[in-house]
């Protein structure tokens, strides 16, 4: 052998030698740090609790209801095995790891560059749901080792398992064998068969998707296959097997949750962003011992759950979506996603998408200021058929086929709900046009490009379309709605914190305050023509300037408005989109939305949209979209791209003998006595 090939295996030899002492000391030294520190507790109940936008507590696990510890002796042996065979085969012979699957699963991390692949012994599982987070990262592997070494130090085999089957997590707000087996079954945990405790060792490994009530195909699958495992070693005879595999299991009453707690939809909503920032299964989240800070503003949501019990009638089985936010950050301030959570915990404010009806003309009309439209632009407003480019003929009509007969502006159209008037914008600029435009608004739905889009033939649901809104009243920067500011994990370390930087500025602010502007039209009486500004019924309650539109199809009502410092929508209708028959209940929206605002600002100050550089306010006549002057019964300032605004005064309105002719109205020496007379 030479002498450089001699010296290549001395050099491997060391290095391998190094290594090996290197682990040797380790784990002298993870032994002996772990016996200096002693026994760690077998029990240890740290919930995860909620805290509104005043660090005051809106909801908890409460642990006292679904905690029930109890001796492994008082344990159905079903139970026992069932959960050893799937979670642990190898429990009562290895010292907390299991050193095949681990250098398995440590090759498997390492080629993936991730921590997705586990080999947890049930002893690692308990030191993990104990005493750490869930977080997949090496700092809390090396955690997670002292404290498995610990409790086999310190623990005999029977009060480690016994700790386990007392303290994991099995869905529903349970935790422990027998408060798992009290929920699904009503019966203690020394009663269950092995149909029964094949069914619940399985839910630990992943209760949102192994629980029965949750996915009952899933759960059953699971099931069968620790009843294999049982049969193939042993711990169930054939006829055992069978006789389980064909049981059918009558699970107790689902019960209803606890409803206390103030924002019960909202407290999901962040339970489900929680789960998505930091990666993990919502049931780790809600036994992962967390503090999350929230968006939450309890006097809103109190209020805003008022306004909607006492404005619905009881009787009503129409359903109910609120919410409310902050249009400069999309912190969400409050949300209501239903009429009873414990009868419904679906939330219509976040998960349901429906029609739009004319809540979505905002957003054409944005599209249209962009593109040459001012306030006083007039287009006819009367039935019309529109012949579309595939032959077919589309005849769009106002509500209750009430129609102006005559040229109207854009700032009556909006304040109208004009349906015709929408439908030609919406063709003049394209449907595609409008869809881009929307997108730009954050909705991120199917949006077909068709005439009908204008009308909000769209199905979207509250939570973009308050999104959206929000970007009109903060001067057209982008925002993303959310519910947490802040999470603290059980060590009290800062895991999470919400950045709250303005968001990019995505909107022309002249034209989105214009288009502000011109919403507050909805609730101002001065713009009445053929019909009443749709905010009529509500003008009357509003002590102050509000911007907002209202929307309607045969299954839906809607609401939706905002000041500079609070945008909310309301949506109200049927689950199972029948049409709404009672007038009253298509009024019920309209009127949450007043009372909530009117409560919310309360003790604010009265703020009014801020006016950009480039926008002039001028006196205009609605009907005519021209100049006021002093002889207009009505005259509204309005707000125009400078350059934009008219420059024709109004003579519709002159006394029979001092109209000018049409031809000299606004020309010449009549132009100059008017701007004499009349000019600002």
């Amino acid at each position: 052998m030479n002498k450089s090939r001699l010296r290549k295996y001395r050099l491997i030899f060391k290095l391998i030698t190094t290594l090996v002492g290197i682990v040797l000391l380790s784990i002298i030294g993870i032994y002996t740090i772990s016996f200096i520190l002693g026994p760690p507790p077998l029990m240890n109940e740290e919930n995860t609790i909620y805290y509104n936008n005043s660090n005051e507590v809106i909801g908890e696990e409460r642990s006292a209801e679904n905690r029930y510890w109890v001796d492994l002796n008082d344990m159905s042996p079903h139970i026992i095995n069932a959960t050893l065979i799937v979670e642990d085969q190898h429990f009562k012979e290895h010292n907390g790891f299991d050193y095949k699957r681990i250098i398995g699963a440590i090759f498997r991390n390492v080629t993936s560059g991730t921590l997705k692949e586990g080999a947890s012994t049930l002893t690692q599982q308990l030191a993990r749901n104990l005493y750490l987070s869930h977080e997949k990262t090496w700092d809390r592997k090396i955690k997670e080792a002292f404290y498995t070494v610990r409790l086999e130090m310190y623990y005999s085999k029977g009060e480690i398992l016994e700790g386990y089957l007392n303290s994991i997590y099995y869905g529903h707000g349970s935790y422990g064998i027998e408060a798992a087996s009290n929920y699904f079954f009503d019966k203690s945990s020394k009663d269950l068969d092995v149909a029964e405790a094949a069914m619940l060792a399985g839910i630990p490994k992943g209760p949102t998707y192994y629980s029965p009530l949750n996915d009952k195909e899933n759960a059953e699958q699971r099931q069968e296959q620790i009843l294999q495992l049982m049969l193939t070693n042993n711990m169930i005879s054939p006829d055992e097997y069978q006789n389980a595999k064909t049981t059918t299991l009558a699970y107790s009453k689902t019960k209803k949750e606890d409803n206390d707690s103030i924002g019960p939809y909202f407290q999901d909503a962040v339970l489900k962003e929680a789960a998505k920032i930091l990666e993990l299964d919502t049931e780790e989240i809600r036994s992962g011992g967390f503090e999350i800070y929230t968006t939450l503003d309890s006097e809103m949501q109190i209020g805003l759950e008022d306004s909607v019990s006492k404005t619905i009638d009881q009787a009503s089985e129409m359903q109910i979506g609120a919410l409310a936010m902050d249009p400069k950050t999309g912190a969400i301030k409050a949300m209501v996603g239903g009429r009873d959570y414990s009868e419904s915990p679906f939330n219509r404010a976040v998960n349901a998408r429906r029609m739009a009806g004319s809540t979505f003309k905002p957003f054409l009309y944005y599209a249209a200021l962009e593109n040459g439209y001012t306030p006083s632009t007039m287009l006819m407003s009367k039935p019309t058929a529109f012949e579309l480019e595939d032959g077919e003929v589309y005849r769009p009509s106002n509500f209750n086929d009430y129609y102006a007969y005559e040229p109207i502006s854009l700032a009556q159209a909006l304040a109208l709900s004009d349906n015709i008037y929408a439908v030609k914008t919406n063709l003049y600029l394209t449907p595609k046009k409008l869809v881009n435009t929307a997108r730009r608004f954050g909705l991120s739905g199917e949006l077909p490009e068709v005439p009908s889009l204008a009308l909000g033939s769209a199905s979207v649901s509250l939570e973009e379309m308050v999104t959206g809104y929000g970007m009109i009243a903060n001067g057209g920067h982008e925002i993303n709605s959310y519910t947490i500011e802040r999470i603290i994990n059980r060590d009290g370390k800062t895991i999470y914190e919400k950045d709250n930087n303005l968001g990019d500025l995505v909107l022309d602010p002249k034209q989105t305050f214009i288009l502000a502007d011109l919403m507050t039209g909805v609730f101002d009486r001065q713009l009445d023509g053929y019909a009443s500004v749709t905010g009529a019924p509500i003008a009357n309650q509003l002590s102050r300037v509000y911007a907002g539109k209202s929307g309607s199809t045969k299954s839906d009502s809607w609401m939706i408005g905002f000041s500079p410092q609070l945008v909310a929508g309301v949506w109200g209708g049927y689950d199972d989109n029948r049409v709404m028959e009672v007038v009253a209940e298509s009024g019920y929206p309209k009127k949450v939305w007043a009372s909530f605002m009117e409560k919310a600002h309360e003790g604010l100050p009265e703020k009014s949209f801020e006016v950009p550089n480039g926008v002039v306010g001028v006196a205009i006549d609605p009907q005519t979209g021209n100049l006021a002057t002093p002889y207009c019964k009505v005259s509204r300032v309005m707000y125009f791209e400078k350059g934009s605004e008219p420059k024709q005064y109004c003579t519709d309105h002159f006394p029979h003998d001092m109209k000018p002719k049409e031809e000299d109205s606004n020309d010449g020496p009549f132009k100059r006595i008017f701007d004499s007379l009349f000019g600002t």
